[in-house]
């Protein structure tokens, strides 16, 4: 009994955490509200714990292509395909803009 009370054996919350980070963590649940045997709302809920390494040996490696998180510029560019329907767009305006006569105080038609 008293090895229960003191444990020979610690582990402190560095040494849980390496080891949670190293091998890793899946935590899955479902969370249903139903009210009157109707469901109402349905929650699936996935999260992984682990670190860079072992996400990347598992094949998770979202976060290398995600423009919002690296820093590399060619992943920042936009697409060909951007970039050629932008040039559309800026040329339409150009012609709306230049095409468009303006409007003076003169032309516009009175109001009585």
């Amino acid at each position: 009994m008293p090895e229960l009370v003191n444990p020979t054996r610690t582990h402190g919350l560095v040494d849980i955490l390496d080891r949670v980070l190293d091998k890793g963590l899946v935590i899955a649940g479902d969370i249903k509200i139903n009210l009157a045997n109707v469901e109402l709302l349905t929650i699936q809920v996935r999260l992984l714990v682990c670190s860079i390494d072992k996400a990347e040996q598992i094949g998770l490696n979202w976060w290398r292509a995600d423009p919002r998180l690296t820093l590399n510029p060619s992943v920042a560019l936009p697409s060909p395909e951007m970039e050629a329907r932008l040039a559309r767009i800026e040329e339409q305006l150009t012609r709306l803009t230049t095409a468009a006569p303006a409007v003076t105080a003169s032309s516009r038609p009175s109001r009585k």
